[in-house]
């Protein structure tokens, strides 16, 4: 039955293909003088304006963190652990991914190749401004997954640590056969839907057990709610890439993930942290959800990116478990 099914979809798909949307490069204006860093703004290898938060050390940072927000969020999921950082010496740049937040084409995906140059081109600007800082780049859920394919690009981002929280490593190999056909279909046939989550979230599905951060995600403007079908696909194929390309990170890597995470399943995850090459380190938080960093045991993950970015080879300062082998 499922088969024919499949059959069935993958016909219709045939004969009614449209064409998805994806974001292309900016063409620069006259007299661009090339990527820079504004108080509000990182202004990409293209010209284009992506928003900023910064959360500033007092004095010179020992080290420098770039931060990469999940789907349909921006830069303000770094807003709980960032101060804690800034107390501790770092400095956090965390910039709104394309399509997201404070930058253009909101809702539009980007694509991978665009947003692993958007990664590459902030951490040059970090680095040139903070010679002498360990640069490390933390990415959550879809952020994770990107800093996964830009280390793995043939032309890695020049950074000393890679840190992934719940990375969205949920590809298209992990997915049930009928989620993943009823994806690839509508996403050929009607890029174009909008989709959106139901309105009421129950207690297995949500992010966090952190009830204000989830009254702010609710009531914030620049939240995004829903995605187009094309995003989706975008999103299923940067997931697929994250899943099978964690073990061609060179940097120092540290893989966190929460045993109560309802959005990236168990099964998914462990399979892309065994592929983290000997020497890397992953964490497994017993009452950690999807959104470490601000559950509300997330301040025992904050210390151990910090420990984890003084010092690599060291165990994790909480002591937690590594991610179970299945």
């Amino acid at each position: 039955m499922i088969r024919r099914l499949v059959t069935a979809l993958a016909v219709l798909a045939l004969c009614a293909c449209a064409t998805p949307t994806f974001q292309t490069p900016f063409t620069p204006p006259v007299g661009f003088a090339g990527p820079h860093l504004e108080d509000n703004a990182f202004v990409s290898f293209d010209g284009a304006r992506l928003g900023l938060s910064k959360w500033e050390a007092t004095g010179e940072p020992w080290a420098v963190i770039v931060g990469l927000h999940g789907m349909n969020d921006y830069a303000m999921t770094f807003s709980r652990a960032a101060p804690y950082w800034a107390q501790q010496g770092i400095t956090t740049y965390a910039y709104d991914q394309r399509g997201y937040g404070r930058s253009p084409n909101r809702g539009v995906w980007a694509g991978r190749e665009l947003i692993d140059h958007d990664v590459r081109t902030m951490v040059e600007l970090v680095r040139a401004r903070h010679p002498k800082a360990i640069i490390a780049v933390a990415g959550i859920s879809m952020g994770g997954a990107a800093a996964i394919t830009a280390f793995a690009d043939t032309d890695p981002p020049n950074a000393d640590r890679v840190i992934l929280l719940s990375p969205a490593v949920w590809g298209w190999s992990t997915q049930p056969l009928p989620n993943r056909t009823a994806l690839w279909v509508v996403g050929k046939t009607a890029p174009d839907l909008q989709l959106n989550p139901p309105k009421v979230i129950t207690r297995s599905h949500v992010p966090t057990d952190n009830a204000d951060e989830l009254r702010r995600m609710s009531t914030d403007p620049l939240m995004l709610w829903g995605a187009r079908t094309d995003t989706l696909y975008g999103m299923t194929n940067l997931m697929q890439d994250a899943w099978k390309d964690t073990g061609k990170i060179k940097p120092p890597t540290l893989y966190l993930y929460g045993f109560r995470d309802a959005v990236i399943p168990r099964q998914a995850a462990v399979q892309a942290a065994a592929r983290l090459k000997p020497g890397d380190r992953t964490g497994f938080y017993l009452d950690g959800y999807h959104l470490l960093l601000s559950d509300n045991q997330a301040p025992r993950v904050w210390a151990d990116v910090v420990g984890f970015i003084r010092d690599p080879s060291k165990p994790l300062i909480s002591g937690v478990v590594p991610i179970p082998a299945r």
